[in-house]
């Protein structure tokens, strides 16, 4: 299926509480780590690359590594810039066949933010694309972006108000409290819910993001240094706590550090314990699984509970609905009741597949791409 954006994605999960995944990548291997994790869990997802990681990947190779993966899985799947730093790389993504892109002028003052924002909505919205903006600053490095704790900034909810009103963006990511990077807190993790809460308020429709939302899990960062890494003292935010954040109205949960972190551990390790190991497949295989397993935990247990336990289905239109398990035990038991009268038994007939023909408009999840 061709790409989507995040226009009906991002309804689903505001109105059911629940965030999607926005995972960052760079290559092959998390690509296909990241697409399989959703497809095994019936998740949509969105696939993000930053300016540096365009770079590095080149957009032409990027894009053709998506569409191979939305060849063999037919998920909802959104290609996103993270991070465009101006204009020109944001038409550049546009214009490259990226469903969504991320503007972000959270270095300027508010009126230059609100008019590049501006500039970059009023293209997108012409070539069917969506935008996302950022109001605040958090703290931390990632690829470019780089703020120290003392220029760090929490999102002003009035200015949340008036910023989504004159720039007419989509989603909104905003600073309460979360940071780029291994070292997000030097004490206990805490986040800003009140901020999050009042601006919820204030803009009840604009779906909002969540930066510099990587756990750091524990066990990918005592792996690392078990093999020879160095990152003492890594700390991200717990998963309760983003789970929480999903729940309070959170709808984008960015993560890079984890898929980082669960690739170099893997690599680090195969390393030490074979020596003679020089066929990168024999450490990429278990890095992609690492990465695999790291978006299934996410998918799973943190962002998208309410998604793990429903089965999708497709229209001719490509809009997704999720069935519930219910759904399906009242099938089943309709066809245990058919049986029996039909055989004088009570042996379940197997459940076929249910195929939808054409689905109400107001049943659909996931749109594409209009």
């Amino acid at each position: 299926m061709p790409l989507v954006t995040t226009k009906n994605m991002f309804e689903k999960s505001m109105k059911e509480h629940f965030a999607i995944g926005a995972f960052n990548v760079n290559n092959m291997e998390i690509i296909q780590g990241i697409v399989d994790a959703a497809a095994e869990e019936n998740a949509p997802v969105i696939l993000q690359a930053s300016s540096s990681a365009i770079k590095y990947a080149r957009i032409g190779y990027l894009k053709k590594m998506v569409e191979a993966a939305l060849e063999e899985h037919d998920i909802p799947v959104v290609l996103h810039l993270d991070h465009g730093p101006d204009f020109e790389t944001c038409k550049m993504c546009i214009d490259n066949g990226f469903s969504s892109v991320m503007i972000d002028g959270s270095k300027y003052d508010f009126e230059e933010n609100v008019r590049l924002t501006k500039q970059v909505v009023d293209y997108a919205h012409e070539h069917g694309v969506v935008v996302e903006a950022e109001l605040g600053k958090l703290a931390g490095i990632e690829d470019e972006v780089k703020v120290t704790e003392s220029d760090a900034m929490f999102t002003d909810p009035e200015q949340a108000k008036e910023f989504v009103e004159r720039t007419g963006c989509d989603s909104l990511a905003i600073a309460i409290g979360t940071s780029h990077g291994a070292y997000k807190f030097k004490g206990e993790p805490k986040l800003r819910f009140d901020i999050l809460q009042k601006v919820k308020e204030l803009i009840p429709n604009t779906p909002i993001v969540l930066h510099g939302a990587s756990t750091v899990i524990p066990e990918l960062v005592e792996t690392c240094n078990k093999y020879g890494g160095n990152i003492p003292g890594a700390k991200g935010v717990p998963d309760e706590i983003l789970n929480q954040a999903s729940k309070l109205g959170v709808s984008k949960i960015n993560v890079d550090t984890d898929l980082r972190l669960a690739m170099t551990s893997e690599i680090r390790r195969v390393f030490v314990e074979d020596p003679s190991a020089f066929d990168p497949r024999k450490y990429l295989t278990p890095a992609r699984e690492a990465v695999k397993q790291t978006v299934k935990h996410k998918i799973r247990d943190v962002f998208v509970q309410v998604i793990r336990h429903n089965i999708k289905s497709r229209d001719d239109n490509h809009g997704y609905i999720f069935l519930p398990n219910s759904f399906f035990i009242l099938i089943s038991a309709s066809f245990l009741a058919i049986s029996s009268l039909l055989s004088y038994n009570f042996f379940p007939l197997p459940i076929p597949k249910v195929i939808f023909k054409k689905l109400p408009e107001k049943y659909k999840s996931i749109g594409i791409r209009e």
